[in-house]
């Protein structure tokens, strides 16, 4: 269900060198980490996603700029604007999703559940409403 999407908080550790965050998986993403990707030189009106994963679990951090995270859990659509490295959107599976609004120079970190598996993706989004 779309209400399983949410923005989980990272530590933050201030520092007038500058500030630190980190990612510890099981602990502030509920997985095992399996790949980790990124998502950089978006051209402007662009869009990336457009697609659900059967298995995979998502967390998305905007870890420069921002974008929008369009979810869809086949019933209701909910956009989660990510503009900080602080926090990132945890995505189950099952749910589609797109990614667009980049601003300049965005960065875009996605870790994964799983290893990269093409099986794993539904990229129709009326295939994707079969499943639900």
């Amino acid at each position: 269900m779309i209400f399983d999407a949410k923005i989980i908080d990272l530590p933050k550790i201030l520092d007038k060198r500058g500030n630190l965050s980190f990612i510890e998986e099981e602990n502030h993403v509920p997985f095992k980490i399996e790949r980790s990707f990124w998502i950089y030189d978006v051209p402007g009106g662009e869009s990336r996603g457009g697609h659900a994963y059967k298995t995979s679990e998502e967390f998305i951090v905007a870890l420069s700029g921002s974008f929008d995270v369009v979810l869809d859990d086949g019933k209701e659509k909910k956009t989660f604007h990510l503009n900080r490295s602080y926090y990132g959107l945890y995505v189950p599976k099952m749910i589609w999703r797109e990614m667009n609004n980049f601003s300049t120079n965005s960065l875009a970190l996605v870790l994964s559940s799983t290893m990269y598996d093409e099986g794993d993706y539904i990229r129709d989004y009326n295939i994707f409403r079969s499943y639900k």
